[in-house]
C-alpha cells in the first residue's frame, strides 16, 4: 500500500483537476516545478532534463521538470508561443511564518492571446485575442482584444462559402488565439487551427447576448453601449463580453485599462480578404512567412512600436472615403515637401518607448520599475517633439500634436520617486529614490548605520580583547557572531557565550551583538516590504492616467505613420495619387513597390487605363517571365497604398476607388481537406465572380490552366464574357493568360483591349523587355524559359524540335498571315525595304539635334512619305 499524496501535491492535484488542459507551474521554493504529463511536455518543448521523484497517485515514479522562479518568464514565453496554455501557481505566503504547508493559489493563466509580460510579448505587433460567436443565420460576430495595450474593437464576418470571412479576418488580424463556444467545436477550430492559430474553447453561457453586454457597460461605466456604435451587432456584442471575460478570468484582473469598444464595419473599408492578402503579399510572404518582401516591410520605416502597429492596422484597412484619403494624403504630402522637419521628427520620435504596453503594464498592475523610468524618458520628449511642427499645418498632424498631453503630473511622480538607473523587477528592491518617503529614508539609515556599527564592533572587540584575528560574520542560521581561531581561545572575554564550535575555532556572541542583530534584520526585513509597498501605491496612482497615456500613444502612432510613410515617398520617388469617385484607374509609368527593392537593375515601369464604362478588361498575353504577374500585382498594391493615404510608386496615378480588390493567381493544392489545384482554383473564382461590383478590382493570371487546355480556355473565356456582361460598366480587370485565342474578344466586347509584354526576339535568342504595349501575341516562350531555369539543354533541344514539327502540322502550307500585332523588335536592316524613302530619311535624322517644331515637321514629311505623297509641300 503506498502513502497518499503530500498536502502539497494534494494542491497541485486540485489546481491540475481545474485546469486539465494546462500546464501547470507550481512554486516549490526557489523553483516553479511541473508533474506527471506537463513534465514530460515541458522536458520535450524546452529541452529541460526530466527527472523523478516520489509518487504519483497510482504508486508509479512521479516525472518532474523544474526552472527556476527566477527566470521562469523566459521558459513560460517559449511555451505559450508554441500554443501551450500555462497557469502559475505561486507561494501566496512568506514559508519562514506559514503554520503548516505553504499556501498557494493561481495567480495567473497565461494563454497565447493574453500575454502582457514584456519579457513575454516578443515582437512590438498587435497581440490579438480573437472572438467568434454566431449571431444570425450563417453570420458571426468577430471581437479582437489586444490586452497589451487596451485596444478591443468588433466586427462581422459570414459563415457562408467555409466561413471564408471568419477565415479573412483571422489573416488579416493575425491572432494569436481564438475563443469559440463549446457549441462551435466541430464547425471552427479545424479551418483556423490551419491557419497557425491556438484555439481554445469556452464556455457557451460566456457568449450570451445579454451578459455579454452587461459586461461591457459594467467594465466601461455607461448604460448603453450605442455610442460604441456597435447597435444591432449581436454576435459582435456577445464575442466582445466573451473576450473580455475570458482576458479578465485568465489575467486574475479586471484590466481598467481596457475602456472602450471601436467598431470596425468590413463595408466601411477596402475589403481584402485571406487569398488577396495572401497573393500581393501585403503582411506575410506568399507562403505565410513575415519577412522583408512584402508591401509592409517596404513602408513600414516607423521609428516606434506604436507606430507599427498602426503602419499595419491602416494597411490591412484601406479607406472607402474620399474625403478621409485626402486627409491622410494631405499630412504625408507636408511632410515629404518638408524635409528637415520631417528628419527632425523622426529623430524626436525615436525617443520613444512603447509607452501603449507601458500604460497597458501599469493598469495590470505589473509594470516594472524600468518601465517606469523609460515611461519618463519618453514623456520627457513630448515638449520637445510637439515645438518641431508649426505653422500651416495639416489637420490631422495638428489633432496628433494636440491629441499628446505634457503628462507633467506623471513625469514629475516617476521622477521623484524612481531612481536614475532602476532594477527591471521590483521584487529586487533598490527601485524607490531617498527623499521620497521619510519612513523609508528612515530604515536605510538604520539598516546602514547598523551595518557601520558592526564594522566598527569588530574594531572595538579586537583592541579590548587582544585578538587581532577576532571577526564578525554573519550566516542566516546564526546570525551576526563573533569568530575566534583556536590559538586565541585563551584569550576570549568570559562574557562571551560560546554559539558553535567549528573545525578553526569557536563562535561566540554578546547581548550587545544580539541587540543590534535584532534592529538590523528588522530593519532590512521591513524595508524590503515598505519599499514593495510604496512601489504598489506608485503604480496604483499612475492607472489614473492610462487612458490619457493610451490617447498619447495613438496620437505619436499616427504620426510616425505619416512621417514614414512620406519617407518612404521622399526616398523612393513616389508620388501623390488623385482620388475619384469614378470608375478610373490611369496609371502613369507605374511600379511594384516590393520588386524594384530588390532588383539588381532599374525597374522598368509601366501604365495602365482601366475603365469600368470603357477600357473594362484588359487581357494580357505574353511570354513566361515577362512580367505579367509583376504588373498586375503593381496595379493593385498601387490602389491600396493610395487609398490607405500614401503615395503611389508611379510618375501619376488616379485611383477610382476600389471597394474591393480580388485575386486569383499562383496554384496552390489545399492538401488538408482533399482539394486539388483546379477545386482551389474554381473555389476563389467562384467568390470573385459572385461577389465583385462595378466599384472592384480583379486580378486573374492563367485561369483555366488546372484543367486540360480545352476546358480551361472555354472557362477563361467564359470568366471574360461574365465580368463584361451586358450592363454599362464592370469591375476593373486584368486578366493574364496563354490562352491566345481569348484575344479575339476585342472585337465582339467594346470594353475589353488587348495588351502584351513586348520580347526582342533574335531567331536565336530572346530579351524581356518588361513593357507593355497594346495588341497580343502568341507566342509564350516556354523552351527560352526552361533553357534559363536551367533544363538540360538535350531537353531543351528536344522541346524545341517537337514544337516546330507541331508548327508545321498546324500550318502544312507554311506561315499564316498573322493576325496579332505583336512588336517585333529584331536587328537593324533585317527585312527593312532600305529604299524606302521614309526609312531613308528617318535613318538620317537626329532627334539630339532636333529643337520640337523642326521635330513635327520632320514627322509630317515622314507620314507624307509613307503614304506615296512626296516628302515636302
Amino acid at each position: 500500500m503506498t502513502d497518499g499524496p503530500t498536502p502539497a501535491m494534494r494542491q497541485y492535484y486540485s489546481v491540475k483537476a481545474r485546469y486539465p488542459d494546462a500546464v501547470i507551474f507550481f512554486r516549490m521554493g526557489d523553483f516553479f516545478e511541473t508533474f506527471g504529463e506537463d513534465a514530460g511536455v515541458v522536458a520535450r518543448e524546452l529541452d529541460i532534463t526530466l527527472t523523478a521523484r516520489g509518487k504519483d497517485k497510482n504508486g508509479d515514479r512521479m516525472p518532474l521538470a523544474g526552472v527556476p522562479y527566477h527566470a521562469v518568464d523566459g521558459y513560460i514565453a517559449r511555451l505559450v508561443g508554441k500554443g501551450y496554455k500555462v497557469v502559475i501557481c505561486d507561494q501566496v505566503e512568506d514559508p519562514k511564518t506559514a503554520k503548516g504547508v505553504v499556501k498557494r493559489e493561481v495567480t495567473r493563466v497565461i494563454t497565447p492571446g493574453t500575454l502582457i509580460d514584456s519579457a513575454m510579448l516578443g515582437s512590438a505587433g498587435a497581440h490579438y485575442l480573437m472572438a467568434v460567436a454566431p449571431d444570425r443565420k450563417d453570420t458571426f460576430g468577430l471581437a479582437f482584444l489586444d490586452v497589451s495595450t487596451g485596444e478591443f474593437f468588433v466586427s462581422s464576418g459570414s459563415g457562408e462559402r467555409e466561413y471564408a470571412d471568419i477565415i479573412s479576418e483571422t489573416v488579416r488580424y493575425r491572432p494569436t488565439e481564438v475563443i469559440v463556444p463549446e457549441s462551435l467545436a466541430d464547425a471552427l477550430p479545424g479551418r483556423l487551427e490551419a491557419l497557425g492559430v491556438t484555439v481554445s474553447r469556452y464556455r457557451d453561457d460566456a457568449f450570451a447576448f445579454d451578459a455579454a453586454s452587461e459586461h461591457l457597460c459594467e467594465q466601461f461605466g455607461t448604460a448603453t453601449l450605442d455610442g460604441y456604435g456597435c447597435a444591432g451587432m449581436t454576435g459582435g456584442v456577445a464575442a466582445a463580453g466573451a473576450a473580455l471575460r475570458y482576458a479578465q478570468e485568465t489575467q486574475h484582473s479586471p484590466l481598467s485599462h481596457i475602456s472602450g469598444l471601436a467598431t470596425r464595419n468590413p463595408s466601411g473599408n477596402m475589403v481584402l480578404d485571406a487569398i488577396t492578402l495572401r497573393n500581393l503579399e501585403i503582411t506575410t510572404g506568399i507562403k505565410g512567412l513575415a519577412d522583408e518582401n512584402t508591401l509592409l516591410a517596404t513602408l513600414d520605416v516607423t521609428e516606434t512600436s506604436m507606430g507599427s502597429r498602426t503602419m499595419r492596422s491602416l494597411l490591412i484597412s484601406p479607406l472607402l472615403e474620399k474625403e478621409a484619403i485626402e486627409k491622410r494624403l494631405d499630412a504625408v504630402e507636408w511632410l515629404t515637401s518638408h524635409a528637415l522637419d520631417r528628419q527632425a521628427l523622426r529623430r524626436a520620435l525615436g525617443d520613444f518607448a512603447d509607452i501603449e504596453r507601458i500604460a497597458g503594464r501599469i493598469a495590470y498592475g505589473n509594470a516594472g520599475p524600468r518601465d517606469l523610468a523609460t515611461l519618463k524618458e519618453s514623456l520627457c520628449a513630448i515638449p520637445e517633439l510637439k515645438s518641431l511642427l508649426s505653422g500651416d499645418l495639416p489637420a490631422l498632424v495638428s489633432e496628433a500634436l494636440d491629441a499628446m498631453s505634457d503628462h507633467a503630473s506623471v513625469r514629475d511622480l516617476v521622477g521623484r520617486a524612481i531612481v536614475d538607473e532602476p532594477p527591471a523587477r521590483a521584487v529586487t528592491g533598490g527601485m524607490i529614490r531617498d527623499g521620497f518617503n521619510a519612513k523609508l529614508d528612515e530604515l536605510r539609515h538604520l539598516a546602514t548605520s547598523g551595518k557601520d556599527w558592526i564594522a566598527e564592533f569588530q574594531q572595538q572587540e579586537r583592541e579590548r580583547t587582544g585578538i587581532k584575528s577576532l571577526k564578525v560574520g554573519y550566516n542566516r542560521i546564526f546570525g551576526y557572531y563573533i569568530e575566534v581561531t583556536r590559538p586565541n581561545l585563551a584569550l576570549v572575554p568570559p562574557e562571551y557565550e560560546r554559539r558553535q564550535t567549528t573545525a578553526n575555532g569557536e563562535r561566540y556572541t554578546i547581548p550587545d551583538l544580539k541587540e543590534k542583530e535584532a534592529m538590523i534584520a528588522t530593519a532590512e526585513e521591513r524595508l524590503g516590504a515598505l519599499e514593495a509597498e510604496i512601489y504598489a501605491e506608485l503604480v496604483r496612482t499612475l492607472a489614473a492616467d492610462v487612458p490619457d497615456l493610451q490617447t498619447t500613444a495613438r496620437a505619436v502612432g499616427l504620426l510616425d505613420v505619416y512621417s514614414a510613410l512620406a519617407e518612404v515617398a521622399a526616398r523612393y520617388g513616389y508620388s501623390r495619387p488623385t482620388i475619384e469617385e469614378s470608375g478610373r484607374i490611369v496609371i502613369r509609368d507605374g511600379r511594384h513597390p516590393v520588386v524594384e527593392r530588390h532588383l539588381p537593375v532599374p525597374f522598368v515601369p509601366n501604365d495602365t487605363d482601366l475603365d469600368a464604362a470603357g477600357d473594362q478588361i484588359t487581357i494580357i498575353t505574353g511570354a513566361n517571365m515577362a512580367g505579367k504577374s509583376t504588373y498586375m500585382r503593381a496595379v493593385a498594391l498601387c490602389c491600396i497604398m493610395a487609398q490607405m493615404g500614401s503615395f503611389v510608386p508611379a510618375r501619376h496615378a488616379t485611383v477610382g476607388i476600389v471597394d474591393r480588390v480580388f485575386t486569383r493567381v499562383g496554384a496552390f493544392d489545399d492538401l488538408a481537406s482533399g482539394q486539388s489545384t483546379f477545386m482551389v482554383e474554381m473555389l476563389e473564382l467562384a467568390n470573385i465572380l459572385n461577389n465583385a461590383t462595378p466599384k472592384s478590382l480583379v486580378i486573374l493570371d492563367e485561369i483555366g490552366r488546372g484543367t486540360s487546355t480545352l476546358d480551361g480556355c472555354a472557362i477563361a473565356r467564359a470568366v471574360v464574357e461574365f465580368l463584361h456582361g451586358k450592363a454599362v460598366s464592370g469591375p476593373r480587370t486584368l486578366f493574364a493568360t496563354h490562352f491566345h485565342d481569348l484575344v479575339d474578344l476585342e472585337g465582339s466586347l467594346k470594353r475589353v483591349k488587348n495588351f502584351h509584354f513586348a520580347v526582342k526576339d533574335t531567331g536565336t535568342d530572346v530579351v524581356f523587355l518588361r513593357k507593355i504595349i497594346p495588341g497580343a501575341t502568341d507566342k509564350s516562350y516556354g523552351v527560352h524559359v526552361a533553357h534559363l531555369a536551367g533544363i538540360p539543354k538535350k531537353v531543351t533541344d528536344r522541346a524545341m524540335a517537337l514544337l516546330k514539327e507541331a508548327s508545321v502540322r498546324e500550318n502544312p502550307g507554311g506561315p499564316r498571315a498573322p493576325r496579332y500585332t505583336q512588336m517585333l523588335l529584331v536587328d537593324p536592316g533585317e527585312g527593312v525595304d532600305e529604299e524606302n524613302p521614309a526609312v531613308r530619311e528617318l535613318a538620317a535624322l537626329n532627334p539630339d539635334e532636333m529643337t520640337p517644331i523642326e521635330a513635327l515637321n520632320a514627322l509630317c514629311r515622314l507620314k507624307r512619305l509613307a503614304n506615296g505623297d512626296g516628302g515636302e509641300r
